[in-house]
């Protein structure tokens, strides 16, 4: 079975692009992460990785290398990383259709 698609908007990768041409992290994938937490019972995480694991699905998106590992792909599946800037600040946006339940501050969801 084909796994479904994680990807990242134009203008999420050219911000992600730009954070690592200014760390020097050029040619580091993103990590994304699912963990336990938040008020809603799950909370996302997102880092620079030099390398995936061999259990990690990757995907390519604008430019940018994704790796998900096999927990996370469960609550990840079609999801689509944004980059918004707002009256309440700046920052990365996951369109998650797994969703059932945000929290008010939007950082954490339950599925």
């Amino acid at each position: 079975m084909m796994a479904l698609m994680i990807t990242i908007t134009e203008k999420a990768a050219a911000k992600v692009k730009e954070i690592s041409s200014s760390e020097s992290l050029d040619g580091q994938g993103l990590r994304l992460r699912v963990i336990g937490g938040g008020c809603a019972g799950f909370s996302y995480d997102l880092y620079f990785e030099d390398k995936m694991t061999e259990e990690d699905e990757q995907y390519e998106s604008h430019g940018v290398k994704l790796y998900v590992d096999p927990h996370s792909h469960l609550y990840l599946e079609e999801t689509e990383i944004d980059y918004v800037e707002g009256a309440h600040g700046a920052g990365f946006k996951f369109n998650n259709p797994n969703v059932k339940s945000t929290c008010g501050c939007g950082s954490s969801f339950s599925a």
